[in-house]
């Protein structure tokens, strides 16, 4: 039966990452339709992101009242409803609208996702399962391309995806039973209190791990966003070259929590991360020595391969770290600094590349990572793992 759970989370996590890319990609189709500017779509986005920001944070409360498995259909759910809601507007406020459960729907879901694999599953099916979601982020634009070369339009292309999601839905209702434990036949619910956040913020190692989420997703994100014109602007590379070096990023990432998850077999989830990061350190060093497109493709490769690990890694340490009581608050609040960084530093660095010179990249790159490996290694000190 275990087995089978472990199926149906692995399916949860290919869905997870199915909406992840696409309104990035139906967007060109979208917004003329809409009359509203193209930049409209990060109005789209942060609402998106501050709902996923709030569920995350909320994750501890429902996962102790509900459990892992109905928070996990509840989730999927609204965001299949909200898809659909995405698939049938005809206006730009709806788009709005739909958007809210869209992003209450995905915090909570991963954080209760990431939590139950953390709790119940060795370190090797964390790297695959995220593995998992790049697969379902792969697929949403292939869909949706599908979809719009059918003529079927983009809004077809989210309806085919809402479908894929309320089937899930109905799988994830039925597999309820499969959360629970041997022990009394419960679920994973628990009858403690959930943590507030002046709570979590108070333990040390706390502010530690959040600013590590933060930086990790600023650095993963930051590149995937911006590698691609910094490597048109600076390195003189052609624009259809740059962005096929810039898709090996997310195959460096995807390729990478492959094999991650057979390295775990040899090393814990502090060496992963470690190890992770000196090789974001060795792509960003890539990227500035003078040898052409070729470093910059090697650059690029290694940053993603690097990215790999970290994420699931340090997933996985979080009861280890915190203890298996306080794990799903501390996952929450992690989930939440993740979102934050996605949302604030890719964009930031628009700015210094606008009004000061895109040159800046990797160096942007190389202070949000020694601030990621110094605010790890406090956080190993303060849990007692930093040997």
């Amino acid at each position: 039966m275990l087995h089978l759970l472990l199926a149906v989370i692995y399916i949860s996590f290919i869905s997870l990452g199915l909406p992840d890319a696409l309104l990035g990609s139906a967007w060109p189709s979208m917004y003329g339709e809409f009359d509203v500017p193209v930049s409209y779509a990060g109005v789209i986005s942060m609402i998106i992101a501050v709902g996923t920001i709030i569920s995350s944070l909320q994750s501890d409360r429902l996962t102790r009242k509900l459990g892992a498995g109905k928070v996990t259909a509840i989730s999927v759910g609204m965001t299949a409803a909200a898809i659909f809601g995405f698939s049938v507007s005809h206006s730009f406020w709806m788009l709005c609208l739909w958007a809210v459960p869209y992003g209450l729907g995905a915090g909570s879901v991963d954080a209760a996702l990431n939590n139950y694999v953390a709790l119940h599953f060795a370190s090797r099916h964390m790297s695959w399962l995220h593995c998992m979601w790049g697969i379902g982020a792969s697929l949403g634009p292939y869909i949706m391309g599908y979809a719009l070369t059918g003529g079927g339009g983009w809004n077809m292309g989210y309806r085919y995806i809402a479908l894929l999601q309320i089937a899930l839905t109905v799988v994830l209702f039925l597999s309820l039973p499969l959360w629970k434990t041997s022990m009394g036949g419960k679920e994973e619910a628990e009858p403690t209190p959930a943590m507030t956040l002046s709570q979590i913020l108070h333990i040390p190692g706390a502010k530690a791990v959040m600013v590590t989420f933060f930086c990790y997703c600023a650095v993963e994100q930051t590149t995937g966003l911006w590698a691609s014109s910094y490597l048109v602007l600076q390195k003189g590379i052609p624009a259809e070259t740059a962005a096929r070096f810039a898709s090996l990023f997310f195959i460096g990432i995807t390729v990478g929590r492959v094999l991650s998850g057979f390295l775990t077999m040899k090393l814990n989830d502090g060496q992963m991360v470690r190890m992770g990061q000196g090789i974001i350190a060795a792509g960003i060093i890539a990227f500035l020595l003078p040898f052409g497109e070729y470093a910059a493709l090697a650059g690029l490769i290694l940053i993603g391969l690097g990215c790999a690990p970290i994420y699931p890694s340090i997933i996985h340490a979080t009861p280890d770290h915190f203890g298996a009581d306080k794990s799903q608050a501390f996952i929450g609040v992690q989930m939440a600094s993740a979102y934050a960084g996605t949302c604030f530093m890719p964009p930031l660095f628009g700015l210094i590349a606008n009004h000061i010179t895109i040159i800046l990249f990797p160096f942007y790159l190389l202070v949000i990572l020694s601030v990621m490996i110094l605010m790890h290694e406090t956080l190993l000190k303060h849990s007692g793992k930093g040997v």
